[in-house]
């Protein structure tokens, strides 16, 4: 079996930003040789998240409004008592996953119709990370 890692690194511009990183996952699987397997993509912190699904704009907006709804910012999260102010992030963290495993098949990422995969930041404005780990044959 062979594998291959790669980190994506993000510092996103808005505080809450969903970034469309599927070529570069397609990039990082065709550089692996990996014609049959799985690519692991997985955000390495706990206020971000990783998700596959359309790339509609539309859609994007509902996402993130929906997450709004069920874990909006409010001051008053026991978390806030650490001294940060980001217990909505972690919530919607939890709600999006951290990780998605994509197969691979004859060296290309096998996705359905309109399948993507995407980076969610619910904390940004600093450097954060993303592994992807292809394995297989």
């Amino acid at each position: 079996m062979k594998a291959a890692t790669e980190y994506l690194w993000f510092n996103t511009e808005h505080e809450h930003e969903y970034v469309n990183i599927t070529g570069e996952v397609e990039r990082i699987v065709a550089a692996s040789g990996i014609l049959e397997g799985f690519v692991l993509v997985s955000a390495m912190h706990i206020t971000a998240g990783v998700y596959v699904n359309d790339a509609e704009s539309g859609l994007i907006e509902d996402i993130d409004e929906w997450l709004e709804t069920l874990a909006p910012f409010r001051p008053d999260y026991r978390h806030h008592r650490t001294g940060e102010m980001n217990g909505d992030a972690h919530l919607k963290s939890l709600l999006v996953h951290h990780e998605v495993i994509v197969p691979i098949t004859k060296g290309r990422l096998d996705f359905g119709p309109w399948q993507q995969i995407y980076y969610a930041e619910f904390d940004g404005r600093r450097r954060k990370r993303v592994v992807v780990k292809a394995m297989g044959e």
